[in-house]
C-alpha cells in the first residue's frame, strides 16, 4: 500500500473510532485544531504517563511543575519571541497557496537523501549479506553525486538562515526549481518574516488593559521557575524541571493532520548543569531519549538523529529524533544545550539575582541547560503510524488492526459475554468491576463475538475475554490475545495476574531502567 494511502486511511481511522475529530466538527471544523475523542485522550494521557512517569519517577534528580498559560510579557521580550520569533513565509502566485520557505528547502534536503538510500536499499537488495553499506556510500559515483548536492545545499541554506537572509532563501527556491506542491508552478512572491505569537489583553478596561501573548512554548515556564524549584526543593546541580502543557503557535503552514497544529501540547524537561559539562549531558540525554522511544517497540530503523547544521542563536548543539512517517522521516523530540542565554537573559531583563549557588565549588554561576522537549500531538501521530495494520487472514478476509503497545493502548481488556442472556452479561460485568481498578476494562455485548473481536482491534486492545456457559461452572474464560489471535482457557481469578503485568506502564519503564 502507498504511504499517501497509508496515511489517509490513519486520518479516517482516528475519527472513525473516536481518537481524533476536527474542532467544531459541526461547524465545518476550525483550521489546524483538533479534539480528541474518547479513545484518543486516553492515548494521549498514556502516552503522557509514560513521559512523566520516565522522567520523575526514574529519575531522583528531576521533578515537575505546571506553568500558566500566561505570562508577564516582557518573558516573552527576554527569550527573543517577540522579536525574533518567526517564520520564513513565501506564497506561490498561481496557487494562492502559502508555504514556510525554510520547510520547502528542507523538504528538497530530504529528496536527496531519499534518493541516496534508494541506491543503497537496492544496492543492498542485490550483494545480499556481503553488502558494505559503508564502502558503497564511499564509492557509489551516484550517491556520492547525490551527496554533493545535498552537502551544498545544506550549507547554503545553513549560511542564510543563520543569517535570516530572505532573498537567498527566495534564491535557493529558485535555483533548486521547487515547484509549489498544487499547481506545480515555480512563481514565487518574495519571502517575508511571519510572527508566530498569538495575542490578547488582558485587564478589565480596554484603556487600562495590558498585551499578553498565549505562550508559544513550556521551557520559559521553567526558566523563571528554576531558583523557586531549586531552592525549595533544595536541589543540587545537575538537576532537571519537567513540564506537560499547552502551547499556541499561529503556523503559516499547519498540515498533515495533527502533525503541526496551532494548539499543541508539549512534553518538555530542561535540565540544569556546570558550565563546561553541558556537551556531555547534551551526549547522555541523546541516547536516554532515544532508548525511550525504541522501548515501544516499533523498530530501530524507524528512528535516526539529525544533527542541526543551523543552531538556534542560544544553541551549541541541537539534535532532533526523528520518526518514519507515511510522509518521511519527521520531527517528533528535540534536544538542544540552549547554553546559559535563557536564564542569563531573564536575569537581565527581570534585574534579578538568579544566579545558582554551588556549595560544591563555593561559587555562583548561571547554570548550562540541556533541553528535551516532544509535541505529545506528533507522538500520538507517531504511535498511530506505526500501530496501524491491514491485515491479511487465513480465511481471505481483512482485519484492520491496531497494533499499539500495551501499555499505551486506551483500553486494555474487553470483557465480553457470548450472549446476551443466560446469566453471562451478568458474570461478565462481575468480572469487569472486579478489574476495573487495576487498569481499563470496556464491556460490549451487541453483535456477534466476531464482530467485537474486530472493532476491539481497531481501538488496539491487547486481551478479550469471552465469558460463555461453560464459564458458569467452571470459572474459566477465554482470553484472546489481539496481534496473535491465540485463544485459550485461563482461570477468572488469575485474570489480574497474567494481564497486569503486560498492560501497566511500569512494563516499559523497567525497559528503561
Amino acid at each position: 500500500m502507498a504511504q499517501d494511502d497509508v496515511f489517509k486511511k490513519v486520518v479516517a481511522h482516528c475519527k472513525e473510532y473516536g481518537f481524533v475529530f476536527p474542532s467544531s466538527d459541526i461547524y465545518d471544523g476550525l483550521g489546524a485544531v483538533y479534539d480528541y475523542g474518547q479513545m484518543g485522550v486516553e492515548l494521549k494521557n498514556n502516552i503522557k504517563n509514560y513521559w512523566w512517569q520516565s522522567m520523575v519517577l526514574l529519575h531522583d534528580n528531576i521533578v515537575g511543575i505546571d506553568s500558566a498559560i500566561f505570562m508577564h510579557p516582557t518573558i516573552w521580550k527576554a527569550s527573543g519571541h517577540v522579536d525574533a520569533f518567526n517564520d520564513p513565509l513565501i506564497d506561490n502566485r498561481d496557487s494562492k497557496k502559502r508555504y514556510r520557505a525554510d520547510v520547502l528547502i528542507e523538504e528538497q534536503i530530504a529528496k536527496y537523501e531519499d534518493k541516496i538510500e534508494k541506491e543503497v536499499t537496492k544496492a543492498a537488495k542485490r550483494f545480499g549479506d556481503s553488502f558494505n553499506r559503508e564502502l558503497f556510500c564511499e564509492t557509489n559515483p551516484k550517491v556520492l553525486a547525490e551527496k554533493q548536492k545535498r552537502d551544498a545545499l545544506n550549507e547554503r541554506y545553513a549560511t542564510a538562515m543563520n543569517a535570516m537572509d530572505l532573498n537567498e532563501l527566495r534564491q535557493i527556491i529558485v535555483d533548486e526549481e521547487i515547484v509549489c506542491p498544487i499547481s506545480g508552478t515555480r512563481n514565487w512572491t518574495e519571502v517575508r518574516q511571519f510572527n508566530l505569537m498569538f495575542s490578547t489583553e488582558m485587564g478589565s478596561t480596554s484603556d487600562g488593559a495590558m498585551k499578553v501573548y498565549l505562550r508559544p512554548e513550556t521551557a520559559q515556564g521553567i526558566f523563571v521557575n528554576y531558583l523557586n524549584v531549586q531552592k525549595t526543593g533544595r536541589m543540587r546541580v545537575p538537576f532537571g524541571i519537567a513540564q506537560i502543557g499547552k502551547a499556541f503557535r499561529n503556523e503559516i503552514v499547519a498540515r498533515q493532520f495533527i502533525f503541526r497544529m496551532r494548539e499543541f501540547e508539549q512534553m518538555e524537561m530542561q535540565f540544569f548543569v556546570r558550565p563546561g559539562s553541558e556537551l556531555e549531558w547534551f551526549n547522555k540525554w541523546k541516547e536516554t531519549r532515544l532508548a525511550w522511544h525504541k522501548a515501544l517497540g516499533f523498530g530501530d530503523e524507524s528512528y535516526r538523529f539529525h544533527d542541526h547544521e543551523k543552531l538556534a542563536h542560544y544553541a551549541n548543539a541541537a539534535t532532533d529524533i526523528e520518526f518514519r512517517m507515511p510522509f518521511g522521516f519527521k520531527e517528533v523530540e528535540g534536544i538542544h544545550s540552549r547554553t546559559d542565554f535563557d536564564l542569563s537573559q531573564h536575569e537581565k531583563f527581570s534585574g534579578k539575582n538568579i544566579k545558582y549557588f554551588d556549595p560544591d565549588t563555593n561559587e555562583s554561576y548561571t547554570p548550562y541547560v540541556i533541553e528535551t522537549s516532544i509535541g505529545v500531538d506528533r507522538m500520538f501521530l507517531s504511535v498511530m503510524c506505526a500501530s496501524y495494520c491491514e491485515e491479511k487472514l487465513e480465511n481471505g478476509e481483512t482485519r484492520v488492526v491496531l497494533r499499539l503497545p500495551a501499555a499505551l493502548a486506551p483500553v486494555k481488556l474487553a470483557v465480553l459475554p457470548l450472549v446476551k442472556k443466560d446469566g453471562l452479561p451478568e458474570k461478565a460485568r462481575e468480572i469487569m468491576n472486579e478489574l476495573k481498578f487495576n487498569f481499563n476494562c470496556y464491556y460490549e455485548e451487541k453483535d456477534s463475538i466476531g464482530k467485537r473481536y474486530r472493532r476491539m482491534d481497531a481501538i488496539g486492545t491487547p486481551y478479550c475475554v469471552t465469558v460463555d456457559h461453560q464459564s458458569l461452572e467452571d470459572g474459566m474464560v477465554t482470553l484472546r490475545e489481539r496481534d496473535t489471535m491465540e485463544q485459550r482457557r485461563v482461570a477468572i481469578s488469575e485474570l489480574c495476574s497474567i494481564i497486569q503485568d503486560k498492560v501497566t506502564i511500569t512494563s516499559l519503564l523497567k525497559k528503561l531502567s
